[in-house]
């Protein structure tokens, strides 16, 4: 009698050490996950804190090519007229730039179609 009463002692410490291991892994699987998110929370804020930043300035380079755009055009059809006449250089400038968005549109088609393609598994090289 005395055996089985050591046996079940020995079962039963082997039991609490195992749940009490249990429960460390537990809590430091709580701890660690609680850690990554705190992290990730702080790299969002950082991230959107310097997003606010790169937008204000690539609001301010686009706005900037805008007008250097338009300066050339300005800039082209002046140095035109003299040459073609004003309504001459007014429709050179015009097909110019619709030809230059033609070929921009025809551009965005085809990778649209491309990734159509490649989402569809139509297409091998992505």
């Amino acid at each position: 009698m005395t055996e089985d009463k050591v046996h079940t002692d020995s079962e039963t410490a082997g039991d609490d050490s195992l749940l009490g291991s249990a429960r460390a892994l537990l809590e430091d699987g709580q701890s660690l996950i609680e850690a990554e998110l705190a992290f990730q929370k702080a790299r969002a804020g950082f991230v959107l804190g310097r997003a606010k930043g790169i937008l204000a300035l690539a609001t301010l380079a686009l706005a900037l090519l805008f007008f250097a755009l338009m300066a050339l055009v300005m800039g082209l059809l002046l140095a035109l007229a003299p040459l073609i006449g004003p309504w001459g250089a007014l429709a050179a400038v015009f097909l110019g730039l619709l030809a230059l968005t033609g070929f921009c549109v025809l551009g965005v088609i085809g990778r649209i179609r491309a990734v159509s393609r490649a989402l569809k598994g139509r297409d091998s090289a992505a």
